[in-house]
């Protein structure tokens, strides 16, 4: 079994993803989904945070072997970033979705000095617009990404577009293709919905529409 189905098979049985793609869940967007994914379950499940944790480092190890800095997207990403900066004994910093109105405004928080090599740690790509803007802000203190690094990806093609336009990599040690695989084999999901869910990451904007 690869790491990615080890990993998706992990949020599987934690309940931190949730498919039914007979009765499609609402998204905050409006989208239709048949796949909901809360990654902040992990941080109640020791084994599988470090099974996470011990994946980010290696891919960083092996991807961004450079890095300096890890970054963690408020909020979802902050304990993940905590966790595999600590396995790789670096220093750690957060950005926050926007700078605070108060005190010294900051986005982001901890020290990054200018020209640091910084990865970022996300829980969760979906459209990648919160993942781009916290790494363009990391950018903007003088921070050069590497590249953003997440749990899961849906792998919408649209997000995959956004980052190769922003010539940002962004790597995931699981995704939606690995989950789909792992839910067969459980039997989570028939071969029929396989194929349902499949075409629906396609065209996740009209397909239930």
């Amino acid at each position: 079994m690869t790491k990615a189905k080890e990993i998706a098979s992990s949020l599987l049985a934690i309940g931190a993803v949730h498919l039914r793609p007979d009765q499609p869940f609402t998204w905050t967007s409006g989208i239709k989904s048949p796949i909901y994914c809360d990654n902040r379950i992990t941080m109640s499940y020791p084994s599988v945070r470090r099974q996470i944790a011990q994946a980010f480092a290696e891919l960083i190890r092996e991807t961004y072997p450079e890095a300096q800095v890890v970054a963690g997207t408020a909020t979802a990403g902050i304990p993940h970033a905590a966790w595999v900066a600590e396995l790789l004994d670096l220093p750690m910093i957060y950005v926050r979705d926007k700078a605070k109105g108060h005190g010294r405004q900051n986005q982001i928080e901890g020290a990054l000095a200018a020209g640091q090599k910084v990865v970022v740690i996300e829980d969760l790509i979906s459209t990648g617009g919160s993942s781009l803007k916290a790494a363009q802000a990391v950018q903007a203190e003088g921070g050069e990404v590497l590249g953003v690094a997440a749990i899961f990806s849906y792998q919408f093609p649209d997000a995959e577009a956004l980052f190769a336009d922003a010539g940002i990599p962004c790597t995931t040690i699981s995704h939606y293709t690995a989950l789909l695989e792992a839910a067969k084999e459980q039997g989570t999901i028939t071969a029929e919905q396989v194929t349902l869910l499949g075409e629906w990451r396609k065209a996740p904007k009209t397909f239930f529409a």
